[in-house]
């Protein structure tokens, strides 16, 4: 029945849970997927998503690589991707996320913060190290007008 010596794979990460009807109070730090469909106040930490389904209620900060929010929610969210409210979302309180998508019917009572995308490598299409080669260009010909 139990093999010693065999590898028992990868670790998976599983998602945690929060049922309807159960109630949690405290500090919850994860590494993996957060879903509440019940009852939690306090505070989030989670390095994956975390889910407020239709029937969850949260009172509490939320910071996260990612929310989605069908519940209520009462507190700040801080995500560090994205928020995406669900037409049956609700939060009260403030939101700080590099991207924010809002449906039809959400409700939100606070103030917005985004964070700013990184800027890409080249401007206007332009490929930083042709408009490198040609400043270089006009540099050495400018010094070679002094010099003549």
């Amino acid at each position: 029945m139990w093999k010693r010596g065999q590898s028992l794979g990868a670790y998976r990460p599983t998602d945690s849970l929060i049922g309807h009807g159960g109630t949690l109070e405290g500090k919850v730090h994860c590494d993996t997927n957060l879903r509440i469909e019940g009852t939690f106040s306090g505070e989030i930490v989670c390095s994956g998503t975390v889910t407020v389904g239709e029937q969850g209620t949260v009172r509490s900060s939320i910071h996260a690589e990612e929310v989605i929010i069908a519940g209520k929610v009462f507190g700040d969210v801080t995500a560090q991707r994205r928020l995406i409210m669900a037409e049956t979302g609700q939060l009260q309180g403030n939101i700080q996320a590099q991207s924010l998508t809002i449906h039809e019917g959400s409700l939100i009572n606070g103030s917005i913060e985004m964070h700013e995308q990184p800027a890409p490598d080249t401007a206007g299409g332009l490929d930083n190290s042709i408009a490198d080669k040609a400043n270089s260009r006009a540099s050495a010909k400018q010094s070679t007008l002094e010099a003549g």
